[in-house]
C-alpha cells in the first residue's frame, strides 16, 4: 500500500499556487506515492472533517500550472490556535493516513506547519512552500516570494491605465496596494508603471503615520503644480495603517480580525481615509485638486502566473517532495542559487514572536535610493531657494511657513 502525501493551501491567494500543487503531485505520483489534495487549508481538518479531500492524479494536474487561483481553494484557519485545535488537526491527518504534508502559504501557514512538524516528531513529514504577493519573507539571496512578480506586473498594468486617466481628467489618484508589513509590492508597482511616487510603511515614523502620508501626498501635488502638471498617481502600501489607533482609521473602532489576530486591512477604507484627508490638507493650502482613491489588491492574487512564476513554482513543488522523501521535516523550501533548498525553519524565526522574520524594504539601500530618485515628491533641496519660493507660490503659505509645514514630509 503506497504512502500518502497531502497538499493544502493556506492564507491569501498568489499567482503560481497551482504550479506548486501540480509539480508536487506529479513528483510524488512518479515516486510511488498516493496523493490527495485537502480543500480549504486547515479549515476542515481542525473540526475533524476528513471528507473535504480529493485524489490528485496525473491527468487532473497536468496543466494546472498555467492557471491562476488554487484548485484546492484556501483559508486562513489557524491550526495552532491552541493545543486542542492542533491535536484535532493532527488527528484528522492521521485518519486520512497522511505520511507527508506539503503546506503552501505565507507566514501564518508556515507557523501552523511548523507546529504540526514539532508535535508529530517525524511521524508526519511536513514541508512549507512560502507564498505571498507581499514579498515579505526572508528568502535566501533576497529572492522574491512566488507570485510577487506576477502581482507586480498586473498591478503595474492597472496603474498605467490610472496614469492615463489622471492625465486625461486632470486628477490625482491615491492607489492603495496590498502589503501588510512590507511596501515591496507598492514600490514595485510604482516603479513598474512609472507612477509619480510610492509611500511605504518602512519610511514612516511610528507615530502620526497617516498625517505624514497626507503631507507627503500634498507635497507631491504641489511640486507637480510648480512644474505645470495638475495630475498624477501615488501608490501607497496598505501597511501604512498598521499600528495606527482604530479611532484614526475609522469611525467604528470595532475592526475585524482573522483567526491569527491580524486586523483585516482590506476591510478598512484606507484609500478613502487618505483621499479625504488629502482633500482637507490641500484645501487648507489653497490648492484646488480632484482626488480619487483606488484599491489594488484582489485583482492581483489569482492572476494567471507569468512564465517566471510558472517555472519558479514548479521547481518549488518538486523540491518539496524530494525533501520529504529524503526524510526532512519542519523545513521551508526556497530557491538558493537557482536550486530548491530546504531551510531549517528555526533559523528563519523571530525569537520574539516565534514566527517567520519579516523582510521589509531596506530604505538605507542603494536600490531604494535609486527608486526614490525616480519619484516626484518633496526632498530636502526643495525647501531651499530657488525651489522653495516656486513651491510656496502654488499655495497660500509664505516660503518660510511652507518649509516649516513640509519639513517632515521632505525628510521622510
Amino acid at each position: 500500500m503506497p504512502e500518502t502525501l497531502a497538499i493544502l493551501v493556506g492564507g491569501g491567494p498568489a499567482p503560481g499556487i497551482n504550479g506548486v500543487i501540480g509539480a508536487a503531485a506529479i513528483e510524488a505520483i512518479t515516486s510511488g506515492l498516493n496523493v490527495i489534495g485537502i480543500f480549504d487549508g486547515y479549515r476542515h481538518l481542525v473540526s475533524g472533517d476528513v471528507a473535504r479531500v480529493a485524489a490528485l492524479g496525473l491527468d487532473s494536474v497536468a496543466h494546472i500550472h498555467l492557471t491562476g487561483g488554487s484548485i484546492l481553494r484556501t483559508s486562513r484557519t489557524n491550526p495552532a490556535r491552541d493545543d486542542a485545535t492542533l491535536e484535532r488537526c493532527i488527528a484528522s491527518l492521521d485518519r486520512l493516513g497522511v505520511r507527508y504534508l506539503v503546506c503552501i502559504g505565507g507566514d501564518d501557514t508556515t507557523y501552523g506547519a511548523t507546529r504540526i512538524a514539532e508535535r508529530t516528531r517525524g511521524r508526519i513529514g511536513v514541508v512549507s512552500v512560502p507564498k505571498t504577493i507581499d514579498n515579505d519573507l526572508p528568502l535566501p539571496e533576497n529572492a522574491p516570494t512566488f507570485g510577487f512578480e506576477t502581482a507586480r506586473t498586473v498591478g503595474a498594468g492597472i496603474v498605467e491605465n490610472l496614469l492615463e486617466d489622471a492625465r486625461t481628467t486632470a486628477r490625482w489618484y491615491v492607489c492603495v496596494s496590498m502589503g501588510r508589513t512590507s511596501g515591496a509590492l507598492a514600490l514595485g508597482i510604482c516603479l513598474g508603471a512609472g507612477a509619480n511616487l510610492a509611500v511605504i510603511p518602512e519610511e514612516l515614523p511610528a507615530g502620526g503615520r497617516l498625517a505624514r502620508v497626507m503631507d507627503i501626498l500634498a507635497g507631491a501635488v504641489v511640486k507637480g503644480r510648480a512644474r505645470g502638471r495638475r495630475h498624477g498617481v501615488a501608490v501607497v502600501g496598505e501597511g501604512v495603517a498598521e499600528g495606527v489607533p482604530a479611532d484614526e482609521l475609522a469611525r467604528d473602532a470595532s475592526l475585524p480580525t482573522d483567526s491569527y489576530g491580524h486586523v483585516r486591512l482590506a476591510d478598512i477604507p484606507i484609500g478613502a481615509i487618505l483621499r479625504d484627508g488629502l482633500r482637507v490638507r490641500l484645501t487648507a493650502l489653497g490648492v484646488d485638486a480632484d482626488v480619487v482613491s483606488k484599491d489594488v489588491g484582489y485583482e492581483l492574487r489569482c492572476a494567471k502566473p507569468l512564465p517566471f512564476d510558472v517555472e519558479y513554482t514548479r521547481k518549488l513543488g518538486i523540491g518539496a517532495v524530494r525533501a520529504l522523501l529524503r526524510g526532512e521535516s519542519g523545513v521551508l523550501i526556497a530557491l538558493a542559487g537557482g536550486r530548491p533548498t530546504a531551510l531549517e525553519l528555526g533559523a528563519l524565526l523571530d525569537p520574539a514572536t516565534g514566527r517567520l522574520r519579516i523582510r521589509r524594504v531596506d530604505v538605507t539601500s542603494e536600490s531604494y535610493a535609486t527608486a526614490r530618485a525616480s519619484m516626484e515628491r518633496l526632498e530636502p533641496p526643495d525647501l531651499t531657494e530657488p525651489h522653495l519660493a516656486r513651491l510656496a507660490a502654488q499655495t497660500t503659505l509664505t516660503p518660510s511657513a511652507f518649509a516649516a509645514s513640509f519639513a517632515g514630509a521632505a525628510g521622510a
